[in-house]
């Protein structure tokens, strides 16, 4: 089931909507309306995809995306718009699509396949989002390899790139507790998914690099990759 909002200022077009989506048959959609940007952003519910106009009285559609990104990440919004004009503030605030009225129900029809697939590789392999010296990205969890504390920054290493962020090795690890991520030094935080094998004090890393398990924490990291290991299995 998707859990969908649509909001605009205009009653013609969120009827318009709930009838295109009330049609969409390859997943049931439970659908709010909302009139304005203050009522979407006063909403608790966490939604699947928003449907959010730009050109509105009050809180525009950019300004309550920047909200609605403040507690939610990886909400799909696409927006439905009359204008060519914001195309760059829209995806600033990493905006899954962008529109252009008159609404078309196989357009959206589209759309809404697209975010589904998203959705799926999403929950198979969440994504998170970091502010790094060249702005912001999303990183796949099993594409981090580790994270290394070097000179008061997190460096963000993945199979492809690396990165570096003004954030603490102990924030990073809360974020990535209910993962399987694990600390073997003080200065690393490894992805247990991209461990090779572990000889002595030394940890190959699937992407080639050897990292130091210290003495202290010799024990507890290896019982828990070796539980992560049988859990695999």
């Amino acid at each position: 089931m998707f859990r969908i909002a649509v909001c605009d200022d205009e009653k013609s077009v969120r009827e318009q909507m709930e009838r295109i989506l009330s049609g969409y048959t390859k997943r049931e959609c439970l659908t709010d309306c909302f009139a304005s940007g203050e009522e979407l952003i006063k909403s608790e519910n966490r939604y699947d995809v928003i449907f959010l106009d730009i050109d509105m009285a009050g809180i525009n559609g950019i300004e309550a995306a920047k909200r609605l990104r403040e507690k939610d990440k990886q909400v799909k919004i696409i927006y439905l718009t009359s204008y060519r004009d914001y195309v760059g503030s829209a995806f600033s605030v990493h905006a899954f699509g962008y529109m252009i009225k008159p609404i078309r129900d196989t357009a959206i029809y589209r759309q809404l396949d697209e975010a589904a697939d998203y959705l799926k590789e999403e929950k198979d392999d969440p994504v998170f989002e970091f502010q790094t010296q060249n702005g912001r990205i999303r990183l796949p969890l099993s594409k981090i390899c580790y994270f290394e504390y070097v000179q008061r920054k997190v460096v963000i290493h993945t199979e492809k790139a690396v990165y570096e962020t003004n954030d603490t090795l102990k924030n990073m690890e809360e974020r990535m507790k209910q993962y399987d991520f694990c600390m073997p030094h003080k200065s690393f935080l490894v992805n247990l998914y991209q461990v090779k094998s572990v000889k002595g004090y030394e940890i190959q890393m699937m992407d080639g690099q050897t990292l130091p398990l210290s003495q202290k924490k010799s024990v507890q990291f290896r019982e828990r990759l070796n539980r992560y290991l049988a859990n695999m299995l």
